[in-house]
């Protein structure tokens, strides 16, 4: 099995951010907003005369990105509706060039990535409601689609990846998959090529220059590769609220012990968190958006290291359903889940320790929490090995606290 170096270079990346942001921010009612309540192309298209994302927007999305974690962000180049948020170059004036602002908003987006070290990987659809020829001459679309791929690909500089969507629209016709990628590895051999599935096909392989498999909303599981060629990634997408682009009156959040736990069980089976937030109109994140990946920030920067490299081991824990164990270098990483705060049984549910034993490969030289570097004491008999995990001090609770076993 051919196993290539960008593929585990964007596991290694671990913990992504999802970026879906466009005109239809404006109107606050998801990304698909045009299409489920049936807008006219005249009315919609006027919203390009409102779009106009503040200076600083892209800034302070990756900063959110890289406090709360995130190593690569893929943002959305252009959404089902058609418009680009970069310079089209003449193939379209349906474009930020075009809109309001007249920036390329994809080039600001890339320098404020490329200055704080983050991968920047673009969203692309593949179905598109706005250009003609997608329904009235399928090939000649085609053409316009890899021009537009081939600018992503030639004016930006080095990219993550491009990340595509929609071909389950018409899943009968031929997509020429072939030219399509190959667009892409002429100019950019190093980025990461993913279809979306979509909600239906989760973890289904596909083309062989395809380089990860996805997981819409749905948690990931170990993928069959019996059949493949080379070595694939997966990756997880999730959503903070219900939609994908800004929805002014979603409130339907997740928890912040549902994403963590999101992002540990991708983890766990190797795979990627990709999740998802929609800026505002203007560019900017709602404040419950920003306080939930501060909340993320929180748990990676106890226990980053143990979801960058590590990989998964398999191995079993007694009398443990979701804890599990991984492998890095001369160390292995013990998610425990239930481990609660210390306290008053009068104000906590929880305050004692929890036993653990399983079989490792190797004898453990020291062991303790990531987060406070706390040393537990540990036996080890025959392989086994068995120690009390300790719970949080009274005013902490992580969800799901890293234990660093070094070998």
């Amino acid at each position: 099995m051919i196993i290539e170096k960008r593929i585990k270079n964007f596991e290694n990346l671990g913990f992504g951010m999802f970026v879906h942001f466009g005109i239809y921010s404006l109107l606050g009612k998801g990304e698909w907003v045009k299409h489920i309540y049936s807008i006219p192309d005249v009315e919609y298209e006027k919203l390009t005369k409102e779009f106009d994302p503040e200076k600083d927007w892209a800034e302070k999305l990756v900063l959110a990105a890289k406090n709360a974690g995130c190593k690569y962000i893929t943002l959305t180049s252009r959404h089902h509706d058609g418009f680009s948020l970069y310079d089209t170059k003449g193939l379209s004036d349906y474009d930020a060039m075009h809109a309001k602002c007249g920036r390329d908003l994809i080039k600001e987006f890339v320098d404020a990535c490329n200055k704080e070290k983050i991968k920047p990987f673009f969203y692309h659809t593949l179905l598109d409601w706005h250009v003609k020829e997608y329904k009235e001459n399928f090939p000649k679309y085609l053409e316009y689609l890899r021009k537009s791929v081939e600018i992503l690909c030639t004016n930006y500089g080095e990219i993550g990846g491009l990340w595509f969507d929609g071909m389950w629209d018409k899943p009968n016709e031929n997509w020429e998959e072939d030219a399509l990628y190959g667009t892409i590895r002429k100019h950019q051999p190093e980025a990461m090529i993913i279809n979306n599935t979509g909600l239906g096909e989760r973890g289904k392989l596909g083309h062989i220059e395809l380089d990860s498999v996805t997981f819409e909303r749905g948690r990931p599981e170990p993928i069959n590769l019996s059949d493949s060629p080379k070595y694939i990634a997966s990756e997880m997408c999730q959503t903070l609220g219900d939609t994908w682009g800004y929805g002014a009156g979603d409130i339907n959040y997740k928890s912040p012990e549902t994403l963590i736990k999101d992002l540990c069980v991708c983890r766990k089976f190797g795979a990627n968190l990709l999740l998802n937030v929609g800026p505002m109109g203007n560019g900017l994140l709602r404040p419950l958006d920003t306080e939930l990946l501060r909340c993320m920030g929180i748990w990676t920067e106890n226990y980053g290291e143990a979801i960058r490299l590590p990989r998964p081991t398999g191995i079993k824990i007694e009398n443990k359903t979701e804890d599990f164990i991984l492998k890095g270098e001369n160390a292995y990483y013990l998610f425990a889940y239930d481990l609660g705060m210390s306290g008053d049984g009068n104000v906590v549910e929880f305050s004692g320790r929890l036993n653990y034993e399983f079989v490792l490969p190797e004898k453990p030289k020291k062991i303790y929490t990531l987060d406070s570097k706390k040393k537990i004491e540990f036996t080890e008999e025959k392989g086994k090995v068995s120690f009390l995990a300790p719970p949080y001090p009274y005013g902490t609770n992580h969800i799901v606290r890293v234990i660093k076993i070094e070998i």
